[in-house]
C-alpha cells in the first residue's frame, strides 16, 4: 500500500473514517476474556466529545454481602446493630467487619436488602437500614418490614429490603434489628447486602 505523506496542517476534519482504522492502532488489540478492573477505560463520546471513562461507573459496584457466624444477644424494644461480620465479597473494600458499616464512597442510587431471624419469641420483630447513624426516613427508603414470633420451639424471620441515595462520599450504612419480646432474645442468619445501580 502506497504511503502519503500528512499535509502541512495537519489532517482535515472527517478525513478518517472506521475503515482507516486497524486493530493494531490499540495499544493492545487482543480480546479481554475477563471481568473488565473497575479502572479499566473505554472510549465514549460525550455529545461530541470524545472522553474516556472508567469501567467502575457503568458497573454496580461498591457491591458487599455480610451475614452473621453468631448469635447476636438483642434487649427488648432496642435498635441493635446486626453485626454482619463474616464478608462473602466486598468488591471495593467499602464493608468494614469491625464496625458493620458499608462507605460506598460514590455517590448515587444504591440496593440494600436485611435480613434477620430470631429464636423462640412471640413479639414484633423488624430490620431497619440506618443512614449516618440515623434510620432512614418514609421518603428516602425507610425499611420497617415486620412480622411477629411465633412463640416456644420456633424460628421467625424477617427481611426487608430499599432503594436509597447516597449523597456524599462520606454516607455511611448500616443493618438493625429489633424486636418487642419483653425479655432478652437471641437473632441469628443475619445478611446485609447492597450495591450501587449504575445507570440511574
Amino acid at each position: 500500500m502506497s504511503k502519503t505523506q500528512i499535509p502541512t496542517g495537519g489532517i482535515a476534519d472527517d478525513a478518517i473514517s472506521e475503515e482507516h482504522i486497524d486493530a493494531t492502532a490499540l495499544t493492545g488489540n487482543t480480546a479481554l476474556e475477563a471481568q473488565p478492573a473497575s479502572d479499566d477505560e473505554v472510549l465514549i463520546s460525550d455529545a461530541g466529545t470524545l472522553k474516556k471513562l472508567d469501567i467502575k461507573h457503568i458497573q454496580n459496584t461498591p457491591a458487599f454481602h455480610a451475614s452473621s457466624d453468631n448469635t447476636l444477644s438483642v434487649s427488648t424494644n432496642t435498635n441493635t446493630d446486626a453485626a454482619c461480620n463474616i464478608e462473602a465479597f466486598d468488591s471495593d473494600s467499602k464493608y468494614d467487619t469491625s464496625t458493620f458499616r458499608f462507605t460506598p464512597g460514590i455517590t448515587g442510587k444504591y440496593f440494600f436488602y436485611i435480613q434477620t431471624r430470631i429464636s423462640e419469641s412471640s413479639g414484633r420483630i423488624q430490620v431497619a437500614l440506618y443512614k449516618n447513624g440515623s434510620a432512614l426516613s418514609q421518603s428516602s427508603g425507610h425499611i420497617e418490614m415486620e412480622n411477629s414470633g411465633a412463640g416456644n420451639n420456633t424460628f421467625t424471620g424477617v427481611s426487608g429490603s430499599c432503594i436509597t441515595n447516597c449523597t456524599s462520599t462520606s454516607d455511611y450504612f448500616e443493618a438493625f434489628v429489633w424486636h418487642k419480646d419483653g425479655s432478652t432474645k437471641n437473632m441469628t442468619n443475619r445478611v446485609f447486602l447492597g450495591f450501587r445501580i449504575a445507570g440511574i
